[in-house]
């Protein structure tokens, strides 16, 4: 009828349509994929590559060759990458995986870390050039967004190349610390060292990545999920690739002569939670953590630099100009 005509308008002209927007910026994102960068360091046999390869449930290291203890006295701290497109459900993400072979190795581990330091301020100068030149629609970004730093389970804490090297990095980086090879533990054992590096972060002042602190309007689910993830700090872990029986179920998982241990059963490791906060619920927010803070910080230094020079280049033209007058 034409009232209902009338009343079909009048709400058409109410409707201006921007609810949609999240909507278009979906299909746009899912169009371009996803890109993240992750760096791993750690001593040799902390089970790094493992563990990637368990939370992306990829073979990134088919071509690896150990070195035997000799070859490591003389190795240095090398910087590989190693990059591999995964798809899910339609949704593409490039990730890149920044190994670090040889860190903590040495005899002698001053400095150990200045490679690694010296890789993230490259591709922040990368990025920053790319920026400022002429084709900024292509730019490809290889920075770091999260850093896993693995802790040895053995000792009483945190060692002096532990503290240095998230020292070194906090600025730069989102540090996320964990405890590797938890199955080398008992339960009490992981509670007192995670109280232990806790302890030791807070009072070596390092800054290791916060989570953002939740909304009062999510729902109570994720208020919990949110509450458990930052309990769980430094997350204890156990990588494995290998499938095995356990309860009638297949499982990924490690055999050992008093049992199984089950890496995604949370009450065995901290495995799940760890994956869910780099992959689930923060990878947006490591990614804008790099670009709106430590990526920023660089910028600006860089420009306060290249304003400095121009000022030096300046004063000096002046002055030579006053000398020859």
């Amino acid at each position: 009828s034409s009232d209902e005509n009338i009343w079909r308008k009048s709400n058409e002209k109410e409707y201006v349509g921007f609810a949609t927007l999240p909507n278009q910026l979906h299909r746009k994102s899912v169009k371009k994929g996803f890109d993240f960068t992750l760096l791993v360091a750690g001593e040799s046999g902390l089970g790094k590559s493992t563990l990637v390869n368990s939370l992306f449930l990829t073979d990134l290291h088919k071509d690896r060759k150990l070195l035997n203890a000799e070859e490591r006295i003389s190795q240095t701290v090398e910087i590989t990458k190693h990059t591999v497109d995964i798809e899910e459900k339609g949704v593409k993400l490039k990730l890149t995986i920044v190994d670090t072979p040889g860190f903590g190795d040495a005899v002698n581990n001053t400095a150990c870390w200045r490679p690694i330091t010296d890789y993230i301020d490259q591709q922040f100068e990368q990025y920053f050039r790319d920026e400022s030149g002429l084709n900024r629609k292509n730019i490809q970004d290889n920075r770091v967004h999260c850093c896993l730093y693995f802790i040895p389970p053995f000792g009483h804490g945190l060692h002096p190349v532990d503290i240095e090297f998230m020292k070194a990095l906090q600025d730069k980086v989102n540090v996320v610390p964990l405890i590797a090879k938890a199955d080398c533990l008992t339960p009490f054992e992981i509670k007192k060292l995670k109280e232990r590096v806790r302890e030791e972060i807070d009072k070596y002042g390092i800054k290791i990545y916060q989570f953002p602190h939740c909304d009062s309007d999510e729902d109570e689910e994720f208020k919990q999920q949110d509450k458990e993830l930052k309990e769980s700090t430094p997350f204890a872990v156990i990588g494995s690739n290998t499938v095995v029986e356990a309860r009638g179920h297949r499982v990924r998982g490690r055999v050992y002569p008093w049992g199984i241990v089950e890496v995604e059963n949370p009450s065995h490791c901290d495995f799940v939670k760890l994956r869910t906060m780099l992959i689930r619920t923060h990878m947006h927010d490591l990614k804008d953590i790099t670009s709106d803070c430590h990526y920023e910080n660089y910028r600006a230094q860089c420009i306060q630099n290249m304003t400095r020079c121009e000022h030096d280049k300046t004063y000096t033209w002046s002055q030579k100009k006053v000398n020859y007058e």
